[in-house]
């Protein structure tokens, strides 16, 4: 049933044409305070929206970086094998590469060396040789076969945040 408050009252436009309004009703005291609690919930709820969105841009970032290091680490490690390559086309046939070593490292370049972006990578080749020849030829007509290993590695251990490395083996003769 429809209590006084809630029948619509006449009012004329300037035309006289009669419109119908309803008439203002009095806010009641359980309702008082209700759209605080609402606008506050929404607050909250936009804010954790907002925090968890942050916290995935970040990761999607630092996961980016960590790519990048990783494709650089890759070309400084990919240096150090086309160092090596460098070293063994250049050595005469028939004879050993002199800067292959199985115990030392053929070489140890130092973070910072490298030029660009590839400055923050410690590059280390290892190498091991062995000799192949047939029965009855000459020393001339020996091959080596050289075992390489080229890692890049940043500055840390792998359980530190950032670290990266990367590591190539080839095998190649002369």
């Amino acid at each position: 049933m429809r209590s006084k408050d809630d029948l619509p009252h006449r009012v004329s436009d300037a035309t006289g044409n009669a419109l119908n309004m309803p008439m203002e009703r009095p806010i009641i005291a359980a309702e008082r305070g209700f759209s605080i609690v609402t606008a506050i919930f929404l607050l909250v709820v936009l804010s954790f929206l907002g925090v968890a969105m942050v916290s995935f841009s970040t990761t999607q970032h630092q996961s980016s970086a960590m790519d990048v290091m990783g494709t650089r680490a890759y070309q400084a490690a990919r240096a150090g094998v086309e160092w090596a390559a460098f070293g063994v086309t250049n050595t005469a046939s028939g004879e050993e590469w002199p800067d292959c070593t199985a115990t030392d490292p053929a070489i140890a370049i130092a973070a910072g060396t490298l030029p660009g972006t590839l400055s923050p990578f410690r590059v280390v080749v290892r190498c091991s040789s062995f000799v192949a020849s047939e029965v009855g030829a000459t020393p001339t007509d020996n091959v080596w076969i050289y075992d390489i290993a080229a890692s890049a590695a940043t500055a840390g251990t792998s359980v530190d945040q950032g670290y990266v490395e990367r590591v190539i083996r080839v095998r190649m003769g002369n």
